[in-house]
């Protein structure tokens, strides 16, 4: 029976990650450490916040006294927690160095000290940087365009690295570009939606001819589960396969949704560094673990934006106050389970 320890559990890709393991037959325990800044939050784990498999731990993954307690207790971790946004990591690199990097590094030292079997790190498919064609597998150079995407490329190196030198059973994951519900409204989905709701106009960069692959997080999150229990210690696994669009394709399927016309989009000057075209070669992943993305793109998108049409009370108030954060949570360290 497995341990697991997920960081960053109660963000979004995190908290979907932690209702589909806790339904896990072969998954005993689950323990969140998530620092609730911006876009952690206990609300989105739901029901799961009072299952009797999870504890929830309010701390930072900087902080090396409070991981090497919770390690001890864990056979596994998923390693979620980061600083995510591109257009931050503008005016904050040295916040996602300090997180991404060292914190990634802080939870591998404690991961080597208790000998835990496996060690999922979840990175991003960013750190290929753009692809005017073609498909970057697992085995491309890391081009990393911005500060962001540099800090995850360096922390996949770092985890892979006590792999090769120390023998931590690392595995890597980079995906591509998530959505669905429960996303905080900064990225690109949920704000187009939640302004399109309220009848506000929607921006596009440069003439929207960027092109990403969109991945529902579900998808992405049933390839972490098979990594975490198939993958090859030492391997990255790419986990994409959704649908590619164009930023001006992907807002006019947002307008039809939402009811929208094209009146509402403007176009401004492109930001620095926007990478036109991501694309990831997925059949690794495929071949190996048997991943299959499920989700339909058009249900997918159509059932995120009725979710925040119907629970305008859980992103209203981070569009009036994007830094807002929750009160702190219970703090709670398990007892090491039998058998550590």
């Amino acid at each position: 029976m497995e341990h697991v320890l997920v960081t960053g559990g109660a963000g979004f890709i995190g908290s979907h990650f932690v209702k589909r393991i806790l339904a896990a037959d072969d998954v005993a325990t689950v323990t969140v450490l998530d620092a609730l800044t911006y876009a952690g939050h206990i609300e989105n784990l739901g029901t799961a916040f009072f299952n009797p498999k999870l504890t929830f731990v309010h701390g930072n993954i900087l902080d090396a006294e409070l991981v090497g307690g919770l390690m001890a207790a864990h056979t596994a971790v998923v390693h979620f927690a980061a600083e995510s946004h591109v257009d931050r990591s503008f005016f904050a690199a040295g916040t996602f160095l300090e997180t991404n990097v060292r914190g990634t590094q802080t939870l591998l030292d404690a991961a080597m000290r208790h000998e835990v079997q496996k060690f999922v790190h979840v990175s991003t498919d960013e750190v290929y940087g753009p692809l005017l064609e073609g498909m970057a597998t697992e085995e491309f150079p890391l081009r990393p365009s911005v500060p962001y995407a540099a800090s995850k490329a360096a922390s996949d190196l770092i985890a892979l690295s006590y792999f090769q030198t120390y023998g931590v059973p690392v595995c890597v994951t980079r995906s591509s570009n998530n959505y669905g519900p429960y996303q905080h409204p900064e990225k690109i989905i949920p704000l187009f939606v939640t302004r399109l709701l309220r009848g506000e106009p929607v921006t596009l960069h440069g003439r929207g001819e960027h092109v990403r692959n969109w991945l529902h997080v579900e998808d992405n999150c049933a390839g972490v589960e098979a990594v975490l229990h198939s993958g090859t210690p030492g391997e990255v696994y790419n986990l994409g396969g959704g649908t590619d669009l164009t930023g001006r394709e992907l807002t006019e399927r947002l307008l039809r949704i939402c009811g929208a016309t094209r009146e509402a989009v403007t176009y401004v000057p492109d930001r620095p560094a926007n990478d036109l075209r991501y694309s990831i070669d997925c059949s690794k992943a495929s071949a190996q673990l048997g991943y299959r993305p499920a989700r339909d793109l058009e249900g997918g998108l159509a059932e995120a934006a009725d979710w925040y049409r119907r629970n305008p009370d859980r992103w209203a108030p981070l569009m009036r106050n994007p830094q807002a954060a929750p009160p702190p949570a219970r703090r709670a360290v398990p007892a090491a389970p039998a058998g550590r």
